[in-house]
């Protein structure tokens, strides 16, 4: 295409900007630039959504390269094609005439194609005496060549897009087949719990997912679908763990009996001194909480989240999981405020600024020391942020948080529906790392 040459429309077809602009760009063109034009069309038909062509002007295009006449788009074997209508339909699928130039306009619009009209709108070539193309008239490939970097980055992120979005899919089928045979299997084995609520909030998030998404969307209903199995199999392991520790007892107790069934047990001074306690304490009415406190002190203790907020230790008994920090402070970003400083950067802070929010909201010592014991302390934590966020939605904190810790002893409270319907109350992302 010769440098700084416009070319108009012939007819009664409009110049616009856009042709204006498509022209200038095929004149940057890099020497000695080549592309094989099937690779080429391939990337354009994978980024076909965001160059903004249809499919039928896609086989207009495919049509058009078939008449350049090597495997390799250069400006050395020229940029111009120039079939005519009857030739182009042909190969085109017959393509009708007038389907045809609706396409070829939409390859125009799009910039991947030029126009370069003869005076009379007639598509030849003029060949010198020793027959080689001087001069045509008809189609300028040029703007596959200007725009190929572009056109093949947009390809590749079609196809990552792509790829993205079937793994998400994925992902999410496996999340959905997971949490419907655990709540099955937890209603077989009659594991306690609140199964009826859970099996409504999984139809509830199964009805939200829409019949066409994208990955983004796909992304956030995996989050929660995420959460609430991980909900699941934590009630589902404390109760296998609360089976292991009920076998080993009986197992320990059969043990005890078989070894000398004829013996009289006879009580141990440290275990008399706890029975004293607790007489002294049923009898004295001003022994008040602390001979309590230090009864239940002597009682084993329930198992505890490590400080980084994984896991409950499997050998310290039955333990809520602790969530990450970054999804607590999403779903009740009001605690921050309290946090050192006005800030919450660990769980150590988080703690902190629970204390805090526990002695504002009216909840006793005792209740939150008991509700540590029960649940572990970064759990604790997590509950009181979620009593802060619900706001005037409670009206005793403190008899909340001990009804929780009594229904987290028998396994019936679940921390992530919770979180999850707070997330989403707030109006934010629920994307974490695990």
């Amino acid at each position: 295409m010769e440098s700084g040459y416009v070319t108009t429309p012939f007819g009664r077809r409009p110049m616009s900007l856009g042709m204006l602009a498509s022209q200038q760009l095929a004149e940057t063109i890099e020497p000695g630039m080549k592309r094989s034009k099937w690779k080429l069309f391939r990337a354009i038909c994978e980024a076909r959504p965001a160059l903004g062509v249809t499919d039928r002007a896609l086989t207009v295009l495919d049509a058009l390269l078939t008449f350049y006449p090597d495997d390799e788009i250069s400006e050395e074997k020229g940029l111009i094609v120039f079939p005519s209508n009857a030739q182009l339909s042909l190969r085109a699928r017959g393509m009708t005439p007038a389907t045809l130039r609706r396409h070829l306009a939409v390859l125009v619009e799009a910039g991947l194609i030029l126009r370069k009209d003869s005076p009379n709108g007639k598509r030849y070539a003029r060949r010198d005496r020793a027959g080689a193309i001087g001069e045509a008239f008809g189609f300028s490939v040029a703007p596959l060549l200007a725009r190929a970097v572009e056109i093949e980055t947009l390809a590749a992120q079609a196809v990552a897009d792509r790829e993205l979005l079937r793994v998400t899919r994925e992902r999410l089928t496996v999340c959905r087949r997971d949490i419907s045979k655990l709540i099955a299997a937890a209603l077989e084995e009659g594991v306690s719990g609140d199964w009826e609520g859970i099996s409504a909030m999984f139809r509830a998030l199964l009805a939200r997912i829409p019949r066409v998404a994208t990955a983004e969307d796909l992304a956030l209903h995996l989050d929660e679908m995420g959460l609430l199995r991980a909900e699941v199999v934590n009630m589902l392991e404390r109760r296998i763990k609360t089976k292991k520790i009920d076998a080993n007892e009986s197992q320990i107790e059969h043990h005890k009996q078989n070894s000398n069934p004829d013996s009289i047990y006879e009580l141990e001074p440290s275990f008399e001194t706890k029975q004293g306690e607790k007489a002294a304490a049923d009898n004295d009415p001003n022994a008040g909480p602390s001979a309590e406190r230090r009864l239940k002190q002597q009682k084993p203790m329930g198992g505890t989240s490590n400080g980084a907020g994984g896991a409950a230790d499997p050998g310290a008994g039955p333990g809520l999981k602790s969530f990450p920090l970054g999804l607590v402070l999403q779903a009740c970003p009001s605690i921050l405020d309290y946090g050192p400083g006005g800030s919450i950067g660990n769980w150590r802070d988080l703690m902190s600024a629970a204390v805090v929010v526990r002695s504002m909201l009216g909840v006793s010592p005792s209740a939150y020391e008991e509700a540590c014991s029960g649940m572990g302390p970064e759990n604790a934590a997590t509950v009181i942020a979620c009593i802060l966020e619900r706001g005037g939605h409670i009206n005793s904190p403190g008899g909340y948080l001990r009804d929780l810790t009594r229904r987290t002893e028998r396994g019936e409270f679940a921390i992530g529906p919770m979180l999850m319907a707070l997330v989403r109350a707030n109006g934010l992302t629920a994307r974490h790392a695990s």
